[in-house]
């Protein structure tokens, strides 16, 4: 009996001097992480350029169709399309793309400490140069359909490129703070697009007939319903990079197609059907500068 109690003494000291001598857990810091684009992703950016090319080249047609004095619309849509099919070209083979530095952690149990891990992430910049020339095109678009005077137009107009800029200093911003700051500025900035299109355009649009301002209801609360799925992404995306590079490709991407080609084909039909909404421009889009009014140089009134 003693011998055994002896014996478990001895068992029992080793293994504490076995569990004293062990080493205390290490992390050992993994090397950067990178997150960029795989094979969805960049084939997802080639479909959606013959997409925009596509659409851009019928734009043209239909353009073609039309008298000279009533192709405003169907060119701004055009050049919506011919915008994004470049910076979608762009970003497929590569350029237009630079990489946000920051750090995620990576959190370990039983004790573990939790590590930041520095992270390189892809940043499509020739989106946001595509956003800023196409928006405010798009923007005129539904301005001009439903009359909306020229002030007003240019408030929608910077206030649009103040939140594609805003948003686009947020994607590069290394610090989370000044990141989530911009953001902010770009919410406020759609804002006032949201003003001046839900209440100023449907204020001017009834003064036209009820076809053309169920239209313009139709099509510019379609157009607001889609922007404000847009920094939804960006928060999850560029924001707190909670969804991957590919998810962020495809989202954006289904967002662009029905936010450019889909509803210029929308707009460009319906504006064709409904001729009390077609808009006609004279003077100078139709006829240039002729010699009536034109300024004439070294020319003698008494000749």
């Amino acid at each position: 009996m003693h011998i055994n109690d002896a014996a478990e003494s001895v068992i029992a000291a080793v293994k504490h001097t076995k569990s004293a001598s062990l080493p205390l857990p290490t992390v050992t810091p993994p090397a950067t992480v990178y997150q960029v684009a795989g094979a969805t992703g960049n084939r997802t950016l080639w479909v959606v350029f013959v997409i925009m090319l596509v659409s851009s080249l019928a734009f043209y047609a239909m353009a073609w169709r039309v008298p000279t004095q009533k192709r405003l619309f169907h060119i701004l849509t055009a050049f919506i399309t011919t915008f994004a099919t470049i910076s979608y070209y762009a970003m497929a083979v590569g350029d237009g793309i630079s990489y946000h530095e920051s750090t995620i952690t990576q959190k370990h149990k039983h004790g573990i400490p939790d590590i930041e891990v520095p992270m390189m992430r892809e940043v499509y910049w020739a989106r946001y140069v595509d956003w800023s020339v196409t928006t405010p095109l798009l923007l005129l678009d539904l301005a001009l359909l439903a009359g909306v005077n020229g002030a007003n137009i240019l408030v929608a107009i910077v206030a649009d490129i103040i939140m594609v800029l805003t948003g686009l200093f947020a994607a590069l911003s290394e610090d989370e703070r000044p990141r989530w700051g911009y953001y902010a500025m770009a919410c406020i900035a759609y804002l006032v697009i949201v003003y001046q299109l839900a209440v100023g355009g449907r204020a001017t649009v009834k003064s036209k007939d009820s076809k053309t301002a169920t239209f313009y209801g139709a099509i510019a609360g379609f157009t607001l319903l889609l922007w404000t799925i847009y920094p939804i992404i960006w928060g999850i995306a560029d924001g707190s990079f909670k969804i991957n590079v590919d998810a962020e490709i495809v989202s954006y991407a289904v967002l662009d197609v029905l936010a450019k080609p889909v509803f210029g084909f929308w707009l460009l039909f319906t504006h064709d059907a409904m001729s009390s909404s077609s808009f006609s421009l004279e003077g100078f889009w139709s006829n240039g500068i002729s010699t009536e009014g034109g300024i004439r140089v070294g020319d003698d009134d008494g000749a």
